[in-house]
């Protein structure tokens, strides 16, 4: 079987997970978290990184750092997960969706401030399959109507818009590190704060609500619970098999992007003769090759590859059913505007197995079966 995915494991992971545990800082903020940390914010040019459990908490401290309150409206795409929703229904906002681009499946820059209110206080971006939402004009929009921005950037970890690395755009991004993701730790995730003013604040949400971080650098002589706070930090066991990735963090990249335009040469004559649709990279966006996805004609034709797929023992997957159609979504939001794409681009969209070391024989194996489901 060809998996669609397995976890990158680069070969020193388990020894530096037995260099945390002999250090007995097992619990986070040891000697990888601050490796980690301090390696994105060089690398990606960022104030000041956090480690957390997830992306999904990541995406919970953002929320938290711009202080909703319930009724309170924040935008996003429908086409993403369900993480980037719950991060800001968990706290009592209104959802309000809008549809998205076909050619890149993001969110349709053009469509938020249409959506925006009164009550609109943030606006939500998520960077598809590591490749940039058109940043300039989402700032523009909203530094004009005084939103904040936050980048859900759990694919996007080492791409970039313009020159920028996805997650130091908006005032908050966040990254994934669970095993589907191109750097792993299991579980976990990183929040990316751009500005100063948020520093001391998210530092607290992380300690449980405490100032022990500043304890811990001296700067106060006891620590003690000063605000609302969660438990986001993450273990050193898991940063640690972080780090074992980022050191490679290139290796595995470049990896990555090869195998990636191998898919997009293989199929270019399908999509020259429209049978298929490849993904599209704007001009300006630098992409991470998190995934190769395919554009079939119809759901029926998506659904007959997948099973062709499979039965040639090799695992393709569709993607999200967008948020506003699900039960949550019409609970908790709403879509404004027409969904011209969403659903329709969503219905044809097929993701192709791609990960760190994909063998060149099990890359011709997926190529050669989509050939001949398209009688190519």
């Amino acid at each position: 079987m060809i998996c669609f995915n397995v976890p990158p494991c680069t070969g020193n992971e388990m020894k530096y997970i037995g260099e945390a545990v002999a250090s007995r800082k097992i619990c986070g903020d040891g000697q990888f978290t601050k490796r980690c940390s301090e390696w994105m914010e060089k690398r990606f040019d960022a104030h000041k990184v956090l480690l957390t459990t997830s992306g999904t908490t990541a995406l919970d401290m953002a929320s938290l750092l711009c202080e909703l309150q319930p009724g309170d409206e924040v935008i996003l795409p429908s086409f993403t997960f369900s993480s980037t929703a719950n991060a800001f229904a968990n706290y009592g906002a209104r959802l309000v969706f809008v549809d998205i681009r076909p050619d890149t499946m993001n969110i349709d820059e053009t469509k938020i401030e249409a959506a925006i209110t009164s009550r609109t206080k943030v606006i939500v971006v998520m960077h598809y399959a590591g490749v940039a939402c058109e940043m300039d004009t989402i700032m523009a929009i909203a530094r004009k109507h005084g939103l904040l921005v936050i980048e859900d950037a759990a694919q996007g970890v080492m791409a970039s818009y313009k020159g920028k690395a996805l997650g130091t755009i908006g005032d908050f991004g966040c990254f994934s590190f669970h095993e589907t993701k191109n750097y792993s730790m299991g579980e976990g995730g990183a929040i990316l704060i751009n500005s100063p003013a948020y520093v001391d604040r998210a530092e607290i949400l992380r300690e449980k609500g405490t100032n022990r971080t500043r304890f811990y650098r001296g700067q106060v002589d006891k620590y003690t619970w000063v605000d609302i706070g969660d438990s986001f930090l993450p273990s050193e066991l898991n940063a640690a098999y972080l780090w074992a990735q980022l050191e490679l963090a290139d290796e595995i990249n470049n990896d990555r992007l090869r195998s990636w335009q191998r898919y997009k040469d293989a199929f270019a004559e399908l999509a020259a003769r429209g049978r298929v649709e490849l993904p599209v990279i704007p001009e300006g966006c630098v992409h991470n090759a998190h995934m190769f996805y395919l554009k079939c004609r119809d759901l029926s034709e998506r659904t007959a590859l997948i099973q062709f797929l499979k039965e040639r023992d090799i695992l393709a997957v569709f993607h999200y059913v967008p948020l506003h159609s699900a039960p949550a979504g019409l609970r908790f939001g709403r879509f404004a505007g027409e969904d011209r794409y969403t659903t329709a681009e969503s219905d044809r969209l097929v993701r192709l197995p791609l990960y760190y070391g994909l063998t060149k024989e099990d890359q011709d194996r997926v190529i050669t079966a989509v050939r001949d489901f398209y009688g190519a």
